[in-house]
């Protein structure tokens, strides 16, 4: 990805941030996130959620991220060929290292010591979850792409489409990925 790309990022997560407001009067929205693009199609949106969602949470709201069609292979272990035999303990995310000056932007702007922000983004999810995200993947896109469900990453809970259709349905705003 260019180097112009990663800065862009967290400032679409604060933009998304502004648009959406802080949380007024004790009342959280209930956002919605849809990653729908694998790392190997477009590493610029997949990693702009992260960002997105830490901004989301830090201003009070309570955030779901949906892991949805070609986004489902970047949180397998070992998915694909060469993968599966050298790499199997390891999603395409745990090996997507965060760049230095990236941690460093994060680090300032949510006003956290730099010792706090994930070195890949594997690490990165795992710490959205412990800020009490919550984590589904479209258990039906796992079928079609052949992923044993045993090799989603723990943090990811596969889900069928009636309870997708849930979280759709109850979300006060939807951001697609």
């Amino acid at each position: 990805m260019g180097r112009t790309f990663r800065p862009m990022m967290v400032g679409v997560g604060l933009l998304c941030l502004a648009l959406l407001g802080p949380a007024s009067h004790g009342e959280a929205a209930q956002i919605l996130i849809h990653m729908k693009t694998s790392l190997a199609e477009d590493d610029a949106q997949i990693c702009a959620v992260p960002n997105v969602v830490w901004a989301m949470t830090k201003a009070g709201h309570h955030v779901t991220i949906l892991v949805d069609s070609s986004a489902v292979t970047s949180v397998t272990k070992g998915f694909g060929w060469f993968n599966g035999l050298v790499r199997s303990d390891s999603t395409a995310l745990d090996r997507a290292g965060l760049p230095e000056r990236e941690r460093q932007s994060l680090a300032e702007q949510m006003d956290v010591p730099l010792e706090k922000v994930p070195h890949n983004y594997g690490d990165y999810f795992t710490f959205l979850k412990s800020l009490g995200v919550e984590m589904y993947g479209n258990q039906t896109m796992m079928l079609l792409y052949n992923i044993d469900l045993s090799k989603v990453d723990s943090a990811v809970i596969p889900i069928p489409l009636h309870q997708m259709v849930d979280l759709f349905t109850s979300a006060d705003q939807i951001v697609v990925y």
